[in-house]
């Protein structure tokens, strides 16, 4: 008696408990149940059906606890800074140096373009400068020797218009006295105090003196016009000086003519701006290119990083510096790790083309995202740019 209400109690406890259970599943056990009680065993249906319970009931408890402890998001890429190397030049290009893959270094020739006839156009701009500055060494000694020449002709006016002046000068008071004795004895013939012979020799003396002070005024006014042509000979070397300006101006015109040339020049020979890969290249040699056109995509392989869209009700939770577990789609059974390195300020849909206003009234709620920036390290070459990866971030540390 005991042990059969011992087991009628159990019953009624099971009964009791399975009551607290969903309608179908209170049906699956007492079916299986059922048939323990009439087969001794349980069907293979059965046991499926018990292992996917199982299974479905573990998965379902993991991804709870996958979703309370950490922020994922599945359509993250790896990223890089893709340099697309262009040409500053028209001219047909004669050499490809470099094939998609091809690891390059800095400063690395890559694309060769036609350079003879900018080449040719330096050479004509440094003969052309090396003529002007003939021009000036010639102007410079023309000027020396102009110099050298007007200036002893200028002494040698200055010396001779300052003798006549002399000689004006001291002819005059000869003049003076030559009147002076010559109205004093006309004077004194009058009165009969001297002969005639003296009055004649005073009036000789007089023609004699105004003879000479004329003579010497002719030569003053001829040293005067003589100095003033020396003096225009002596600006002829302000001449020549502007002439050896204005080749002094046209000299640096030209020198930044063929600086210019020279950097035509050195633009046809299209040179690696980094150390990296050649991700792609879109030009064949005997190809023509205009400025601007693109020839090739390089990247450094070693600057790499993730950018992942994460939910904006999710970002709250994420600090710089948290740790990321990266799963990369080509590599599923590598292990990589990640550190947040920056997160946007703005959404997604702030830089979208077709902005999103809300004029009319309807509105739906999307929920929106915000750029998240992890930054990974290279290993052995594998990472690039473009790989789908997924990314675990732990927020328990919050």
């Amino acid at each position: 008696m005991p042990d059969s209400n011992d087991a009628t109690l159990r019953t009624e406890q099971r009964d009791s408990g399975h009551q607290k259970l969903p309608f179908s599943v209170r049906r699956f056990l007492r079916g299986l149940s059922h048939d323990v009680g009439r087969r001794g065993h349980l069907r293979p249906q059965h046991i499926a059906i018990a292992v996917l319970v199982v299974v479905a009931g573990t998965w379902a408890a993991i991804e709870i606890h996958s979703r309370m402890t950490h922020v994922s998001e599945n359509d993250a890429r790896i990223s890089a800074k893709l340099i697309p190397i262009s040409s500053r030049v028209a001219g047909w290009v004669t050499k490809i140096l470099v094939s998609e893959g091809d690891q390059i270094k800095v400063g690395q020739v890559m694309v060769q373009i036609d350079l003879r006839e900018s080449r040719l156009r330096v050479r004509e701009l440094d003969a052309q400068r090396l003529r002007i500055q003939a021009d000036r060494t010639r102007l410079r000694m023309e000027k020396s020797l102009t110099d050298s020449q007007t200036s002893s002709r200028y002494k040698t006016r200055q010396s001779a218009l300052n003798a006549a002046r002399a000689a004006v000068s001291s002819l005059k008071p000869q003049l003076d006295l030559a009147r002076a004795n010559l109205a004093r004895s006309e004077s004194l013939f009058a009165k009969k105090v001297i002969p005639r012979r003296q009055i004649d020799e005073a009036r000789t003396t007089v023609r004699k003196v105004q003879s000479d002070h004329r003579r010497a005024i002719a030569q003053l006014q001829q040293a005067q016009a003589e100095l003033q042509e020396a003096s225009a000979d002596r600006a002829r070397l302000e001449v020549i000086e502007g002439e050896i300006e204005m080749l002094r101006h046209q000299e640096s015109e030209l020198e930044a003519k063929v600086e210019r040339q020279k950097l035509d020049l050195s633009d046809r020979t299209i040179r690696a701006p980094i150390a990296g890969v050649v991700d792609k290249t879109f030009v064949e040699e005997g190809q023509y290119v205009t400025p601007g056109q693109r020839l090739a995509i390089v990247h450094d392989a070693n600057q790499i990083w993730i950018d992942a869209n994460i939910k904006e009700t999710e970002v709250r939770k994420l600090h710089v510096g948290q740790s990321v577990e990266v799963f990369i789609d080509a590599y599923p059974d590598d292990e990589f790790l990640g550190t947040i390195a920056t997160i946007g300020n703005s959404t997604t849909s702030e830089y979208a083309l077709l902005p999103t206003p809300n004029p009319s009234g309807n509105f739906t709620k999307i929920t929106q995202r915000l750029p998240v920036r992890i930054a990974i390290r290279q290993k052995d070459q594998k990472l690039r740019p473009g790989m789908m990866v997924e990314v675990r971030i732990d927020i328990r540390g919050n």
